[in-house]
């Protein structure tokens, strides 16, 4: 395929290093010079130095002879722009565009084919905080990803010195748990990422990633144990647009919720947005205010300022000072598995949100859902299993998965399978599989036509 990604930022960085070790024609285009030069000394992609919403540069990039657009510059103006160049001026089959104003979202008329024709709008805030939200309600895991309308889970978290599990194979978790349906797809130990086996080993201080059904994951983390008490008091430091999106999800699900904004007129906004919420002038980051707000009986302390390393002082600070569980606002990916070593136990990173839309649209095959992994080293994907693909129709333990690939769970109807060496997949199937980001090709490969298909 070939690609325009305009906005040489975070996301597009991260999306044009993934695209273009997957052999995809990769341009990239940005006004920073500097950031573009960047780019180009450690990607194989062709960078262009310009404004994407000029046609000029567009034609340059060679528009008309793309596959997709992906716009993610900081201006939604600029992403729009582009996205309405490229349905006019050219026929790329596929727009994308980041939209981070709250007040526009992927359903407004704006968007359709009779107006911008832009295929998917994506606000990495709203994405994030739908995310948070989720992993709130089971505050013992650290990332919580939904699968088959939300049926299928995979969780992450990770091993403490008092668990069970400790020093057991993953082959007797079954026996231990008392038959809990639950396949462990990935250890990370240190920086070493584990793509495990029956005779895999669990150790203090390991990171697990399991897939399960919905309605086993509280016993799973039970099992494991980890808290299963959904918060009841919240507090939020930072009144922008993410915290005020967090503090509405907040308000609908009947929690109990405090919003820190350190600008008068920012507080004023938010108290005319926000029905139940309270909303208080002041410096999250400051102990005395924390202490007044009795931080020591606040389930969740959650930072969300446009300001990460403020974020991060400002939640080691509130769990220093006895906050059950804190959470920080992180854009950068390369961040994020650090987070947990220094005491901060779940992460919000609208960027990461980013890219997990932007390569559902990318991935071959009928593919439902796809999400990157440690630093975008794995990807946990859905699919659909079509009649003439390899996997259809035999037992896994006949099928050649690429080095590092795990089938994780099974939708069949209403049914959930977690699968073993004799499971089957039938065509239709939503299949939940982890791998290595180094093995997606060949992945995608056996997820399409069989060779014999044609003969």
């Amino acid at each position: 395929m070939r690609i325009i990604i305009i906005g040489a930022g975070e996301v597009g960085y991260n999306i044009a290093d993934i695209l273009s070790k997957e052999g995809n024609d990769v341009v990239i285009i940005d006004r920073d010079e500097k950031q573009l030069k960047m780019v180009s000394e450690s990607l194989d992609v062709q960078a262009i130095l310009g404004s994407g919403s000029s046609p000029y540069v567009l034609k340059k990039a060679n528009l008309d002879r793309s596959d997709m657009i992906v716009a993610v510059t900081d201006s939604d103006e600029t992403n729009m722009i582009a996205c309405l160049l490229a349905a006019t001026q050219s026929k790329v089959p596929l727009k994308i565009a980041r939209i981070r104003n709250p007040e526009l979202n992927g359903n407004s008329v704006l968007f359709d084919k009779n107006h911008l024709n832009i295929d998917l709008c994506i606000n990495p805030e709203r994405e994030a905080v739908k995310n948070a939200v989720n992993l709130m309600a089971f505050p013992g895991a650290s990332e919580i990803i939904d699968f088959a309308g939300g049926r299928i889970q995979l969780v992450g978290f990770s091993i403490d010195a008092d668990c069970i599990a400790i020093g057991e194979k993953l082959s007797g978790l079954k026996e231990m748990s008392g038959g809990k349906q639950v396949l462990i797809v990935s250890i990370t130990r240190g920086e070493k990422l584990i793509v495990p086996t029956g005779d895999s080993v669990i150790k203090e201080n390991d990171y697990l990633f399991a897939v399960a059904e919905s309605t086993d994951v509280r016993d799973v983390l039970k099992f494991f144990g980890k808290d299963i008490d959904p918060p009841k008091r919240i507090i939020i430091m930072g009144g922008g647009i993410t915290g005020l999106m967090l503090s509405e999800l907040l308000e609908k699900n009947g929690i109990s919720t405090k919003i820190i904004e350190k600008r008068q007129d920012r507080c004023e906004i938010l108290a005319s947005k926000l029905n139940k919420t309270v909303c208080l002038h002041g410096d999250g980051t400051s102990q005395e205010l924390l202490r007044e707000e009795n931080i020591q009986d606040t389930d969740y302390f959650i930072a969300v300022t446009n300001d990460e390393e403020a974020n991060i002082l400002g939640a080691l600070l509130a769990k220093q000072l006895g906050a059950q569980k804190v959470m920080s606002l992180i854009n950068r990916v390369d961040y994020v598995h650090l987070i947990s070593t220094v005491g901060i136990d779940g992460v919000i990173n609208p960027r990461h949100a980013a890219i997990s839309k932007i390569l559902h649209y990318i991935r071959k095959g009928k593919i439902v859902s796809a999400t990157p992994l440690y630093d975008e080293r794995a990807e946990i994907f859905e699919v659909v299993a079509l009649e003439t693909s390899e996997i259809t129709n035999k037992p896994f333990k006949d099928i050649k998965f690429p080095k590092g690939t795990i089938v994780g769970a099974i939708m069949r109807g209403d049914e959930v399978i977690i699968p073993g060496g004799d499971s089957v997949v039938l065509p239709g199937d939503h299949v939940v599989i982890f791998t290595l980001r180094s093995a997606i090709s060949k992945v995608e490969k056996i997820l399409t036509v069989k060779l014999d298909y044609f003969e």
